[in-house]
């Protein structure tokens, strides 16, 4: 006599214990299957797979220190910060307005002075930037142009 003989119930457990037997042997084979064909990649954001790089950081997280001489123009991208930390210049404005002077609060116009230690944002890319009266060193996080 067969172990399955009988009622229809047994029959129906056995099915659906194989049935779990087999969605549990593909579960766990797709789990150490999709482990191992991860564990020979390169972890995301070490010095092999860098998320950016470092210049990209350096240029528009990072504050580089410029240094102008007299008469050269620093023009800027929209966004850039820029200190003035030595010498003197003057703002270089666009027929759209001038500097953000944050830390006095204010517009800086066309050929105004710029204060030394003042956070200056430029609010657009149109040219607007700085002119160097006498040597001048500036601290600049984003994109700028020297000319």
């Amino acid at each position: 006599m067969s172990m399955f003989s009988g009622r229809g119930d047994g029959n129906r457990n056995t099915q659906r214990a194989i049935a779990l037997l087999l969605a549990t042997v593909v579960f766990l084979v797709g789990f150490f299957a999709g482990r191992t064909g991860t564990a020979n990649t390169v972890a995301p954001g070490s010095d092999a797979d860098p998320l950016v790089s470092r210049s990209y950081v350096d240029q528009f997280f990072g504050l580089v220190v410029v240094e102008l001489a007299p008469g050269q123009r620093l023009e800027a991208v929209g966004g850039t910060e820029i200190i003035l930390r030595s010498g003197q210049a003057r703002a270089v404005a666009s027929a759209s307005g001038g500097l953000c002077d944050v830390t006095a609060g204010k517009d800086l116009a066309q050929n105004e002075r710029i204060v030394a230690n003042h956070l200056l944002i430029v609010p657009r890319t149109d040219g607007r930037g700085l002119l160097a009266e006498t040597k001048v060193f500036v601290m600049v996080r984003g994109p700028y142009s020297v000319k």
